[in-house]
């Protein structure tokens, strides 16, 4: 089998898993057009058509369906013999891809993955943000970054140190006018930036002091799905916000925001690296996960 043939395969599984060419062509690095000339080309060698194709929606036919399931196993067995053979190398090289989502990118960039690049320079690290959880094997990446308590129990984690707090903040100006809140209920009486989850579900501020816990289901003129924009909003003092901590550390600090119910906020679980229990990883991920493991044992030096 040749690269191109062995890509094209991939091609069609990626579309398979992810139900859209444009997911698809993201996943493998690729533009909509190369990855439909490919599958194309597929269909055409085989005589049949893979996938059912409209403006809004891919789905596989029934001959694409037997496709996936007879060579799906296969498949698999020639990545895994790549890896292996891979795994042999002594220096690292090719692409790792990685999944994270955003707060938990930012907070590895600099420590970790830059780093890593630093040292192993023949490698491409393709780092993947988005909120919602996914499969990391399923989808095809590496290693996956999230809190400790939402790692799978199947994968290997390791931690990478520093604890996480939310935070409650708004800016000077805002409580300029308004009296701070002492208790989470007291947010029924301010205005508040609402933030949507991936799965479009709104999202609850958590609080707990002294074992005892409560959400609360705030109201606001906004909602946003993303904290650069939600500090935006708060920054112009449109209403109170909720993040972690890291994300508003620098704004506290330099007094352009101001945090409130501290003592409601105490600290969770950290961030962890994990990755499946693979017989043959290469030496790219090797060296990766060494690294991650390095850091997270330093005193005082945490991703």
């Amino acid at each position: 089998m040749t690269r191109a043939e062995l890509n094209d395969l991939d091609a069609v599984f990626a579309i398979a898993r992810r139900g859209s060419f444009r997911a698809a062509a993201l996943d493998l690095g690729m533009s909509t057009t190369a990855l439909s000339n490919a599958v194309r080309k597929l269909e055409a060698e085989l005589g049949v058509r893979l996938f059912n194709r409209t403006t809004r929606s891919v789905s596989l036919t029934d001959a694409g369906r037997l496709f996936v399931e007879q060579v799906g196993p296969a498949l698999q067995d020639v990545h895994g013999a790549l890896e292996a053979v891979r795994s042999q190398q002594t220096t690292p090289s090719g692409t790792l891809r990685i999944n994270a989502f955003a707060m938990a990118a930012r907070e590895i960039l600099s420590p970790l993955v830059l780093e890593f690049l630093r040292r192993h320079p023949q490698v491409h690290v393709d780092l993947v943000t988005e909120g919602r959880l996914v499969d990391i094997v399923a989808e095809g990446f590496d290693l996956g970054v999230r809190v400790a308590d939402l790692v799978p129990s199947d994968m290997i984690a390791v931690s990478l140190g520093r604890p996480q707090r939310f935070a409650v903040v708004g800016s000077p100006a805002y409580f300029g006018k308004r009296e701070k809140p002492r208790v989470p209920p007291d947010l029924f009486n301010h205005p508040c930036i609402r933030v949507r989850l991936p799965n479009g579900a709104l999202y609850r501020w958590q609080f707990e002091r002294d074992g005892q816990a409560t959400q609360i289901d705030v109201r606001g003129p906004i909602t946003l799905d993303e904290a650069s924009l939600a500090r935006a909003a708060v920054l112009e003092g449109i209403g109170l916000g909720f993040f972690m901590e890291q994300d508003v550390r620098t704004d506290i600090e330099a007094g352009r925001l101001v945090r409130v119910l501290d003592d409601w906020t105490p600290v969770r679980a950290g961030l962890c690296l994990y990755y499946p229990g693979r017989r043959n990883p290469s030496a790219a991920l090797r060296a990766f996960i060494g690294l991650a493991r390095e850091l997270g044992a330093k005193p005082g030096v945490s991703p």
